[in-house]
């Protein structure tokens, strides 16, 4: 029974990691719902007003967000510079309300200066934050000089809390994010092999829905494995313990992708395009009902069954157990003769699982220390030597500064400019509307520019917004009549709306605005001052502040959304270009380079266009071709870093692998991919360019033997290698044809 207790604990705490990385929205959540009631408990003892609850509960809400840093230090000193910014910022609040138009010129300039100073990193954006969020609470509660000692008591108590939890109650110190983090990887990579092995038995009615489940799988693990990366530096002791995980994440990911891959062509007729991977809504490849005669199919299964329970199981389970045994059984794969008889497909997803479990078992070593090796076979004792033999080379490399754009090219100054133009045209229009809620449309203006960077992302932003308070002023109606007078179910009913804003933030900007609006009716329901025409002036003060906010966007100073998506792709089509030359360039003999971070900076180029064609791939967008082509792009452009990283991992093996030696003859064989790329950059930055991309013969079929150096075809070089460059080359070609890049056909 205990067993089986805490097998079941163990699952829903592998769901719970794998549905929240880190926990950070759960840490969110319940570190700002636990500074709001701290802070009502404490004001509540000395017997303040409600007004005074009310603004004590938003300031804390304020310093509990607005904080960015990863350390306990700097999140300290930020949040202790916080207490001085906001006391200021309601004061003058509260004395220019009598002055209309200082204080609304106060206020622009406040909004300028909040948005100027994210140039100094999180500390100048936590500053801001709590500068205008701060005066906003003093506008929200209607506050009077009279009242500015109680209000500085309130917003003191409320950073006080503020600090208590989030170092006292709800501490998270990098290290602890990052074995979250890490805890989520393999629980993702559990979830990612789970449905490779529904793949393996999904028949033709139901292979698209499990193709959609490996996309978003394959999505999710690559999403959790940046997360990492971006925690290394302050989670890890070391530089070379960061590098040494952050190898080891990419390994295990890379290696469970190419089995996802390896497992569709099996079960297809022919060859699966990487791009199916991709590529949301790519037609699933036809299929039969099995991939292997019967007994190779259910070594398959029990196969996959056993890497992902290598995957979840605890190292310390490994010694003298069924869990050793399938390990060695899983790493014995990488010998040709352990191979079952089946199919040449089929060998080649045996080939991947013994690949994904040297990968595990890298990580496990990497993650959880040395383990026991008194079970080893001679299969994984090589593995294992293979593994500390890469380990032994690690080195850490430098990461190169980036040019930093001055003047209006800075995007803070230009946001800065931008938000302040809006919010003046919120502040005329909002006062057309509403005297005393004239803010809203303000707030709403500020939040729409918050991260995004072109025009159309601040479109879509605004939609979302508006979507989501129309939809909240209607569950603050039903609220507000269910709540009545009573005070402090309002007020629990508002901690409870505030932690479901947190925790689906992330998820979803529509139902964050939705629970915004809905605890925003129990505030007004507690001062006093909730009625139907309220909640409507609600969302007409939006609708007003999200079309400021636009057409500030679009007229003064505009990145069009063609234009931010076009830099964007220019930077990884560069990357990617460097991702390459540095692989091919290592496997062909050159000095050793950094390609861990160069595959990263790939990789974060990539994640910012993804997010930049969110306005383009959106479902309400009216030119669907646009979408298409946007979607395809961006899809070939993660196949094109799929290999490229594999590429660049397999690189970084060529010093300790036994069967991979350098071959000078590939630095030939991908020129023309590389010119390829360079062309296609060329054309995007500027269109008028006369540029063609060139087809030609495979890159296996340029790899002539050298018979005065003694090599022949293939060398030492696995096809692997070659596999991931002609990929490459084949999908970088794809890529001329929606750029509108023509394609040149090779000479005969």
């Amino acid at each position: 029974m205990k067993a089986a207790g805490r097998s079941a604990r163990t699952r829903l705490r592998d769901r719970v990691a794998a549905s929240d990385p880190g926990l950070l929205r759960l840490t969110a959540g319940l570190r700002t719902v636990g500074a709001i009631a701290l802070t009502l408990g404490v004001l509540a003892l000395f017997g303040v007003d409600v007004k005074h609850l009310v603004a004590g509960a938003m300031a804390a809400m304020v310093a509990t967000f607005a904080i960015r840093e990863k350390e306990p230090v700097p999140q300290a000193v930020t949040l202790a510079l916080g207490l001085p910014v906001a006391l200021a910022s309601v004061s003058l609040s509260t004395l220019l309300t009598s002055w209309v138009v200082v204080g609304d010129a106060f206020f622009v300039v406040l909004i300028f200066s909040a948005v100027f100073v994210r140039r100094f990193g999180d500390r100048g954006t936590a500053l801001g934050l709590i500068g205008f969020q701060v005066y906003f609470v003093s506008l929200f509660v209607g506050a009077k000089v009279s009242g500015l000692p109680g209000l500085w008591a309130a917003v003191a108590v409320a950073f006080a809390s503020s600090a208590v939890v989030r170092f006292g109650v709800v501490p998270a110190t990098p290290t602890r994010i990052l074995s979250l983090l890490r805890q989520a990887f393999r629980a993702r990579l559990a979830q990612l092999i789970a449905t490779q092995l529904d793949l393996l038995d999904a028949g033709p009615d139901d292979i698209d829905k499990t193709l959609e489940r490996l996309r978003d799988g394959t999505a999710r693990l690559h999403e959790t494995a940046l997360m990492i990366q971006s925690r290394l530096d302050e989670g890890t002791p070391d530089a070379s313990t960061a590098r040494l995980v952050q190898r080891r994440i990419a390994d295990a990911e890379i290696a469970a992708e190419r089995l996802g891959l390896l497992l569709l062509t099996a079960r297809s007729a022919e060859r699966a395009d990487t791009l199916t991977l991709h590529l949301p809504g790519a037609p699933a490849p036809a299929v039969g009902r099995s991939p292997a005669p019967g007994e190779a199919t259910e070594t398959l299964r029990r196969d996959l069954t056993a890497l992902r329970t290598l995957v979840l199981r605890p190292p310390a389970e490994a010694r003298g157990t069924a869990l050793s045994h399938l390990r060695n059984r899983l790493l014995g794969y990488r010998d040709e003769e352990n191979l079952p008889e089946a199919t040449a497909a089929v060998q080649d997803v045996f080939r991947g699982i013994g690949e994904t479990a040297r990968a595990v078992m890298g990580l496990r070593i990497a993650l959880d220390g040395p383990q026991d090796e008194s079970d080893d076979s001679p299969a994984t004792a090589r593995s294992r030597e293979e593994l500390d033999a890469e380990d032994a080379a690690i080195d850490a490399g430098e990461e190169a500064a980036e040019e930093e754009q001055t003047g209006l090219r800075r995007p803070t100054t230009r946001a800065a400019v931008q938000v302040a133009v809006g919010s003046s045209l919120a502040i005329v229009g909002g006062e057309f509307l509403s005297s005393q809620r004239w803010y809203w449309a303000v707030l709403t203006c500020w939040i729409v520019f918050i991260n995004t960077a072109s025009t159309g992302e601040i479109l879509v932003k605004g939609y979302r917004r508006l979507l989501g308070t129309v939809l909240g002023v209607v569950a603050g109606i039903v609220l507000a009549g269910l709540v009545g007078n009573h005070t402090w179910t309002a007020f629990g009913l508002v901690l409870v709306l505030i932690f479901a804003m947190f925790y689906t933030a992330p998820l979803s900007y529509t139902l964050m605005s939705f629970f915004v609006t809905a605890m925003l009716g129990l505030l007004y329901t507690l001062l006093h001052t909730y009625s139907l025409s309220v909640l409507l002036l609600r969302v007409e003060e939006t609708a007003l502040g999200a079309a400021c906010g636009i057409v500030a966007a679009a007229l003064v100073l505009p990145i069009r959304t063609d234009r931010r998506t076009n830099e964007l792709l220019g930077t990884v089509l560069e990357r990617l270009t460097d991702v390459t030359e540095g692989a091919v360039d290592q496997l062909s003999g050159g000095p050793e380079a950094d390609l861990l971070d160069t595959a990263r900076e790939l990789d974060q180029a990539l994640g910012d266009l993804r997010a930049a064609t969110q306005p383009l791939t959106h479902p309400i967008t009216p030119l669907r071709a646009r979408r298409d082509t946007a979607q395809y792009v961006v899809a070939l452009l993660e196949t094109c870093a799929y290999h490229a990283r594999s590429l660049a991992a397999t690189a970084e093996l060529l010093p300790t692998h036994p069967s991979i030696a350098a071959d000078p003859r590939l630095r030939g064989a991908v020129r023309r991919t590389v010119r390829n790329i360079e062309a296609i950059a060329a054309h995007v930055a500027d269109e008028s360019a006369a540029t063609q991309v060139e087809t030609g013969p495979s890159i296996a079929s340029l790899l002539e033997p050298d018979t005065a150096a003694g090599i022949p075809r293939y060398g030492r070089i696995t096809g692997r290698v070659l596999r991931h460059l002609e990929r490459l080359d084949e999908a970088v070609v794809g890529l001329a044809r929606p750029l509108g890049v023509s394609v040149r056909a090779p000479q005969r």
